[in-house]
């Protein structure tokens, strides 16, 4: 009985002792960032999980490529663009909509051929499309930037899957990112030089947003407000430009709940990924930084993953 006693104590503290290494386990692999792959991207943007294929889509803005990263070969594919491209998000795995300077097109995603799907904006030379993403009705909103950063010329649009686009949003500087939460009722909005992360009621029937109202301040001593997603609480992802690191955001208080330092001084978009959504990926610049910046952050222009403890949720495919 007692031999049976002391067997049934070591058990126990074995289990403990096992559950306590991977706690401690656990808690050590939380927000520490790792390189996802390594690359000189000069301005790495656009990221979006595509959960059937299990792969990342990307972008490199400055040096005109869109990228299929696969996190289990490790290998990225690469295809060329015309002109600089603002964002990519797939509609299945044979097709992906892609924004470039001029228009909205449609990316082949076998052999690299692109078709024109709206010339919105093609007479306004002065801007070129940036960040976007889809609604929850498969409708992808995609912004203008103004080109010398300087002036709100720009706007937010929703293209459909037919090419008719529609101006939501005018007097935009630079557009970033857009989300909208689990239950449809609200988008997300940043135009990066306000500071603000604007919220709008979002009509699910419709495609349409009303009651635009300011849900985030971000403060310039943390950089300013790039690409979002968002994660399985609603709560709000940005990533930092000129910040060194992505943050979490409540946008029903507005306040910051987390911080993750990434080894990059411009850090530009981000989406959770892998089987259970409990991966991070960040993409980043090498662009912008001084001297000194350029060597405390040698891997600027990486892809970065991190698992921040939460999860996040599917994306919206184009047309879906």
């Amino acid at each position: 009985m007692q031999i049976k006693l002391i067997m049934l104590i070591a058990g126990l503290l074995s289990l403990l002792g096992l559950t306590y290494y991977k706690f401690q386990k656990s808690k050590q692999e939380a927000d520490q960032v790792k390189v996802a792959f390594e690359i000189k991207s000069k301005l790495g943007e656009g990221a979006f999980w595509d959960h059937h294929q299990q792969k990342l889509y990307w972008i490199d803005i400055v040096d005109k490529k869109v990228f299929v990263y696969d996190p289990i070969t490790k290998k990225n594919k690469a295809f060329d663009t015309p002109s600089s491209i603002g964002t990519v998000v797939p509609k299945n795995k044979d097709e992906a909509v892609i924004a470039l300077e001029d228009g909205i097109y449609m990316l082949d995603t076998h052999t690299g051929k692109i078709n024109l799907l709206s010339d919105v904006e093609a007479d306004m030379p002065f801007n070129r499309f940036n960040d976007g993403k889809c609604d929850p009705n498969g409708n992808l909103w995609v912004g203008s930037m103004h080109w010398e950063q300087s002036s709100p010329k720009a706007n937010l649009y929703k293209v459909t899957s037919s090419g008719q686009a529609t101006k939501m949003l005018d007097s935009v500087t630079i557009s970033n990112g857009i989300v909208w939460t689990a239950d449809k009722k609200t988008m997300y909005y940043i135009d990066t030089p306000t500071g603000h992360i604007r919220a709008f009621d979002f009509d699910h029937k419709k495609s349409t947003i009303s009651n635009e109202r300011i849900a985030v301040v971000i403060p310039e001593s943390l950089g300013f407000g790039d690409g979002m997603t968002i994660d399985e609480e609603d709560k709000l992802w940005v990533a930092l430009w000129n910040g060194n690191a992505v943050a979490r955001f409540d946008p029903l208080t507005g306040s910051l709940l987390k911080k993750i330092e990434v080894p990059a001084h411009n850090v530009t978009s981000c989406s959770f990924g892998g089987k259970n959504f409990n991966t991070l990926y960040i993409t980043t610049s090498s662009l912008d930084m001084n001297e000194e910046e350029s060597k405390q952050f040698p891997l600027a222009g990486s892809l970065f993953e991190v698992k921040p403890g939460v999860k996040g949720v599917a994306g919206n495919f184009f047309d879906q």
